[in-house]
């Protein structure tokens, strides 16, 4: 079971569900099936992998097959096959390493799958894929036929978690619904409260009360909350800088315009002199001003 982390770098998501019985029920969900209790699960997850600075990601081995599940709690990062492409890629090579690729032996890798489990406040439906391929340059660009499928490919299932969204799967892992109910009423009492540590507190008393989470919570209660704290706030600053970079863009849009419009301007003074125009006129037309017109 999770064991505290000093430095709350964890997430409750991860911390909640690094419980084999746990991520067993949880996939089975996801898929529709109940799966034997005596199937083995290998927890292999990275750290620090496809989030900087979070850890809300959790790799695993069942059956087989390696999972890839990661919570998402902004809007859906369209790059997000290729961060599962990348993360798959190094627990295969963590998994070879030593082993001989230029053998004549056949190498043998586990299956894999990816899932992305949104609780975000954007509009998104139950449930959606996410393609590698879309990321690709079109084949119509390349001069290639538009029906041409590409020799490689990768698809991320990506489930809302949201209260009251997919209700068949969140009905199938009560722990997955007890998280869903634990982060709405954290954002619930954020809107509410205007405080995030006090929003926290209010959740977690929420949850006691109406038995959701009782033993993770009664055993982790302070981890809990630093590890919110630490994951919204990264949320918040991630988001400000987005928009700031955002901000940021159409400054330089702006300033990109002014110029090539003064660009213009000029162009059209310079014509407006060649044939004879006044400087007076030509201020007139163009809406430069005269120390402008007489550096032409």
């Amino acid at each position: 079971m999770y064991e505290a982390n000093e430095k709350f770098k964890n997430s409750v998501f991860n911390a909640l569900f690094s419980d084999p019985d746990l991520l067993r029920e949880l996939y089975g969900a996801l898929g529709g099936k109940t799966l034997p209790p005596d199937v083995p699960v290998l927890i292999n997850t990275l750290e620090n992998v496809l989030f900087m600075g979070k850890y809300n990601d959790i790799s695993f081995e069942i059956g087989g097959k390696m999972v890839v599940l990661v919570e998402h709690q902004s809007s859906i990062n369209p790059n997000m096959a290729l961060r599962c492409l990348l993360y798959y890629s190094r627990i295969i090579e963590k998994k070879i390493s030593g082993q001989n690729l230029y053998s004549t032996k056949k190498l043998s890798i586990p299956w894999p799958e990816f899932y992305v489990l949104y609780n975000g406040t954007d509009e998104f439906p139950d449930e959606a894929t996410v393609k590698l391929s879309d990321l690709f340059i079109s084949p119509n660009e390349l001069g290639l036929p538009d029906d041409l499928k590409p020799l490689l490919d990768l698809d991320v299932k990506v489930f809302n978690i949201n209260e009251g969204r997919n209700t068949e799967v969140l009905s199938r892992c009560r722990k997955l619904s007890e998280y869903s109910v634990l982060m709405g009423k954290v954002r619930d009492y954020k809107n509410e409260l205007g405080n995030l540590e006090e929003a926290i507190k209010k959740a977690i008393t929420y949850c006691h009360r109406c038995d959701i989470l009782t033993e993770f919570l009664e055993i982790h209660g302070s981890e809990v909350l630093n590890m919110i704290l630490t994951e919204w706030n990264t949320e918040d600053a991630i988001a400000f800088a987005r928009e700031e970079g955002k901000e940021m863009g159409r400054e330089e849009e702006r300033e990109k315009g002014e110029k090539k419009l003064f660009q213009e301007k000029l162009t059209i003074a310079k014509n407006l002199l060649a044939k004879g125009s006044t400087p007076e006129f030509t201020s007139d037309i163009t809406g430069l001003s005269t120390e402008e017109i007489a550096k032409l």
